[in-house]
């Protein structure tokens, strides 16, 4: 499982070092695409098969369901990180990210459980913020159930 947070260096190749302990949950395989929130995600080989399926068994009539796919998709490249633990970020996923394409700077790596996202300092901060809010949190959240089940 992906957890925790860690801010790691781009270099100016578009290396992205990706923390120890989520590159032995990489090495079956990894993608990375566009996120939903100006952040990348990626996924293990076999979570992204699952989004994958999803999304192919969505009704492509559907103009939403039809947006969805673009956006993962077009968007989603095969990884693997090198023998220093570096995964090549594509040019586009750094430009859709707002880094720079050429020099380096520093990147937030953002476990999710199943996948880890990719942020720039700037609105991993904002996302930060936004969750320290524990008035808007008991609003957001009260609908959750996280309560244990019998």
């Amino acid at each position: 499982m992906f957890l925790g947070h860690f801010q790691h260096n781009l270099d100016d190749k578009g290396r992205l070092m990706i923390p120890a302990r989520f590159r032995e949950l990489l090495e079956g395989g990894a993608f990375i695409t566009q996120g939903f929130d100006k952040c990348l995600m990626v996924m293990t080989e076999t979570y992204f098969k699952q989004v994958y399926e999803r999304i192919e068994s969505m009704n492509l009539a559907d103009p939403t369901a039809r947006l969805l796919r673009r956006l993962i998709l077009s968007n989603a490249y095969p990884i693997e990180a090198d023998k220093v633990g570096r995964i090549l970020v594509p040019q586009n996923l750094r430009a859709f990210l707002g880094v720079a394409t050429e020099g380096s700077g520093e990147l937030i790596v953002a476990g999710q459980g199943e996948y880890f996202e990719v942020w720039t300092p700037a609105l991993w901060n904002e996302q930060m913020t936004e969750l320290q809010n524990t008035e808007a949190n008991n609003a957001r959240f009260s609908t959750l159930d996280l309560s244990k089940k019998p």
